[in-house]
């Protein structure tokens, strides 16, 4: 399974979508000249475009076959990943991963691995399909400050909105078609519900900041109760809503870390980032603003990213977490908020956050409102606010000002 002779051999692991698009890839650019030595997937009856032969079914066939150069890790299950991961980085030897919740939960133990044994492990593919966005952050920023990086990095929960807006469907509607489509699995948890973006800031923050951060640690809430009526309502304002992953440096040299869907306006690159792709803005203390846009899903584009490891790899790249070691960042959770809340009306705002929200308006059986939150209070609130149908919004300080202003016209008409 190669498209010339060469001493460069390859062990896959998984072949569903980005297993087979990191196959198409090297059967198609001509340079590559590696050989495949096996693939390894674990469901001997599911149907596929190469032959039985190609197969196997047992990984360590693979992992102790002295002959393969290097790995490339690109199964669903965050345990078996982990599992053949570590073992590669304990022999020394080359892996290059796309399991992103895998990465997040034990990436300070997988540095420490690849330390200790000489072992190397690259992720691009892990965040933002296409998009470059590790090897930028490690190699272009490794000595620049940054004070932000912000972005979508969920293709599905933002081809969901994007249909909902463009197209006016229910938020049951646009996921279904996403499903159909294979933008969203059987069970879109992950998605929706903020989880992936979750695990993909974690990887971005040990690059861009220097800390390794526990998925847990990170304020989230997904898309999953959003209504059309919410997107509607942010179009008053000249805004769309976006679920957007956001680790951002204050004025005391303190990061605080979200995913949230969020009122983004045309000002803004992220508004203009629509349907199944992926985006990111970097915000130096030095160069400026910087934006990178690019397909955050599919076979080819996250295929042709684990192609790009797989390269770097075999010509000596490395990660070197060169913002680890200064530890000048710490990690804040008191960080105040500016929130659009959605609730409806037969539920009660926490009794603790109660005299914290300001009533804009009433709409179709929904109360909506302002509110000025810490990350902490809303962090104890999410499975009141998940279990009840709330639907959270971060906004800025300017949209406040405006959303009140809507409701105290609407005020004054009634009076």
């Amino acid at each position: 399974m190669s498209n010339k002779q060469s001493n460069v051999r390859i062990g896959i692991f998984g072949f569903g979508c980005v297993g087979q698009g990191l196959y198409d890839v090297l059967q198609t650019i001509e340079r590559a000249g590696i050989e495949v030595a096996g693939i390894c997937v674990k469901d001997k009856e599911k149907p596929r475009s190469l032959p039985a032969s190609a197969f196997t079914y047992y990984p360590q066939e693979l992992l102790q076959d002295e002959s393969i150069t290097i790995f490339a890790e690109l199964i669903s299950d965050a345990d078996e990943a982990y599992s053949i991961v570590k073992q590669v980085l304990k022999a020394g030897k080359t892996i290059v991963s796309a399991n992103k919740k895998m990465l997040a939960l034990h990436l300070p133990e997988l540095i420490e691995l690849q330390h200790n044994y000489n072992g190397t492990l690259l992720y691009e593919a892990a965040v933002g399909g296409s998009i470059p966005i590790i090897r930028t952050l490690e190699s272009y920023y490794c000595s620049e400050p940054l004070q932000q990086v912000s972005g979508i990095l969920n293709g599905s929960s933002n081809f969901i909105l994007s249909k909902m807006e463009s197209e006016g469907l229910s938020y049951s509607s646009a996921l279904q078609l996403a499903q159909e489509l294979g933008f969203a699995e059987a069970d879109p948890t992950l998605d929706v519900g903020g989880f992936d973006s979750v695990n993909k800031l974690c990887l971005i923050a040990a690059h861009a900041f220097g800390l390794t951060i526990k998925p847990e640690q990170v304020l989230r809430f997904g898309i999953d109760t959003v209504r059309k009526e919410d997107l509607e309502f942010a179009k008053t304002i000249n805004a769309r809503i976006r679920l957007v992953a956001s680790a951002e440096v204050d004025e005391n040299n303190e990061l605080s870390l979200r995913v949230l869907p969020t009122f983004v306006t045309d000002q803004q690159e992220l508004y203009h980032v629509t349907n199944e792709t992926n985006g990111v803005t970097i915000a130096p203390v030095f160069a400026g603003e910087q934006f990178i846009k690019g397909l955050g899903a599919g076979s080819h584009p996250t295929g042709s990213a684990v192609w790009a490891d797989v390269s770097a790899a075999l010509s000596g790249y490395r990660y070197s977490y060169p913002k680890a070691a200064s530890k000048t960042i710490a990690l804040n959770k008191e960080k105040e908020l500016q929130l659009y809340l959605r609730v409806p009306a037969s539920v009660l705002l926490p009794e603790q956050l109660a005299h914290k929200a300001l009533a804009v308006q009433e709409q179709n059986g929904h109360s909506i409102y302002h509110a000025t939150i810490k990350q902490t209070e809303l962090a104890v609130v999410e499975s009141y606010f998940a279990e009840n149908q709330v639907f959270v919004s971060e906004i800025t300080a300017n949209q406040a000002e405006r959303i009140a202003l809507q409701g105290s016209q609407k005020e004054a008409i009634v009076c």
